[in-house]
């Protein structure tokens, strides 16, 4: 149920974020927008990542957002690209064996620590569209990152403590992985679209380090601007 609430407010946002962007959209592109072999829009979502070796005892969940494009092939399959241009990767409640590993020295007071990377997440996946409006997708992933840091938290005796480490300097800028995902799309030709996707990455995360390795559960919305209904056959 808390999941379904945080995907509804997701859904609203977007909507809201839609209604302001496609005006300024299409006066940037015009009818580049408005094609029958081109579905354009913005992708929302959740996401629980994790990365391998480190004992950490949950995944860190954040929230994701940015823009796709659907390139219509033959038949039933699609090519789906895009940018999410706020997305983060990493993990959560570390260990004291994964601070040592990070090189962290320790608060002394009781908190919890993360390690957050944020990236620029470039999927090119293989998609194909059932009748039912359900699809499957399937291929690689790049992400580009731009900003990593440890973080300490925490909240004692009404004292809020937020401590960052940034460590960008240990973490490779490249990951590359494979996505596999299902959706369905709510409505037949401009209708929002919800689905799930995993990732698992192939590149090491730390540098040096072998086997330390990105993964995560993704969970969209993506809502399309500009998009043209397809032609009566």
């Amino acid at each position: 149920m808390k999941n379904l609430k945080t995907l509804l407010v997701l859904a609203m946002m977007l909507i809201s974020v839609n209604s302001q962007s496609q005006v300024l959209l299409s006066i940037l592109f015009g009818d580049k927008l408005n094609s029958e072999g081109l579905e354009f829009g913005l992708e929302g979502g959740f996401n629980w990542s994790d990365i391998s070796q480190l004992e950490a005892n949950k995944r860190l969940s954040s929230f994701n957002l940015g823009f796709y494009f659907d390139f219509r092939l033959k038949n039933q399959w699609n090519i789906y690209t895009g940018v999410l241009v706020k997305a983060k990767l990493g993990d959560n409640e570390l260990t004291p064996n994964d601070l040592a590993f990070l090189e962290i020295t320790p608060q002394e007071e009781e908190g919890s620590y993360s390690q957050k990377i944020n990236y620029f997440v470039v999927p090119a996946l293989l998609k194909y569209n059932f009748k039912n409006r359900i699809y499957l997708e399937a291929g690689p992933q790049f992400s580009l990152r731009y900003k990593s840091w440890v973080e300490f938290n925490s909240d004692i005796d009404d004292r809020t403590t937020n401590i960052k480490d940034f460590n960008k300097d240990k973490i490779n800028p490249l990951d590359v992985g494979i996505t596999v995902g299902t959706g369905y799309k709510i409505m037949a030709d401009k209708g929002m679209t919800v689905g799930v996707k995993y990732y698992h990455g192939f590149a090491n995360v730390y540098k040096n380090t072998s086997g330390t390795n990105n993964s995560s559960w993704f969970l969209k919305v993506n809502i399309p601007i500009g998009a043209h209904k397809d032609k009566e056959e």
